[in-house]
């Protein structure tokens, strides 16, 4: 995985030659699967949509064919883990952890999105992990749809556009096209980094309830 992700600019050249617009398949797919559900999180999200867009620089792919169909999966990848979040991962859970998923619990989570589900779908966008797991726990905190919809709209446009574009216009630079793999190497370093803080931040923040429970108790 780790070598793929390596030499993704390769292999989105082969990819081109070898399935030719069918290649837009496989980018929506991929996007999508990255998005849509926690369990292919570890899928590339970012640094394909940088990498395609330095590939369209060089006329391996159209820019704006790339800009839809990253959108279109956005959005679509975001209302399927929305909705099994919805339907199906309250229920599971539920069923698995019943000592875990407590009506407190849900009743924060429903809270946390009522207040601040919109910058959380538009923010977390933009970051690796959080991406996948917003829109899921925002269907499981039954945030409101529509507010969902139009915000999971709004945030799958400004990102496609804003990466893939980046990687158009500094995919031109030679320097850039030399360096891709150090790129690529540099944005997994920051996706790993993202990931740790998060844990770190979650669990601090488990254990100033649990501290907060103990006091109050």
């Amino acid at each position: 995985m780790l070598d793929s992700l390596l030499h993704i600019d390769q292999n989105l050249a082969g990819l081109i030659t070898t399935f030719g617009p069918g290649a837009y398949l496989i980018l929506f797919l991929i996007l999508l699967l990255e998005t849509g559900c926690i369990l292919t999180v570890f899928l590339p999200g970012d640094s394909l949509l940088f990498v395609a867009g330095a590939g369209a620089a060089s006329g391996l792919f159209s820019l704006s064919w790339l800009i839809i169909i990253f959108f279109l999966a956005g959005v679509a990848g975001d209302l399927l883990n929305y909705w099994l979040g919805h339907h199906i991962g309250l229920n599971v859970f539920r069923k698995r952890f019943p000592d875990l998923v407590k009506e407190e619990y849900i009743d924060r989570t429903s809270l946390y999105f009522e207040r601040f589900g919109k910058k959380t779908i538009f923010i977390g966008r933009f970051i690796p992990v959080v991406r996948t797991f917003a829109p899921f726990l925002a269907g499981i905190g039954t945030m409101d749809c529509r507010d969902f919809l139009l915000y999971n709209v709004i945030s799958a446009f400004c990102w496609s556009v804003a990466i893939t574009g980046a990687g158009y216009i500094l995919g031109s630079i030679p320097w850039i096209q030399e360096h891709i793999g150090l790129i690529i190497l540099i944005t997994i370093v920051f996706i790993l980094a993202t990931i740790i803080v998060i844990i770190l931040a979650s669990a601090h923040g488990f254990l100033r309830a649990k501290r907060g429970e103990k006091n109050g108790g």
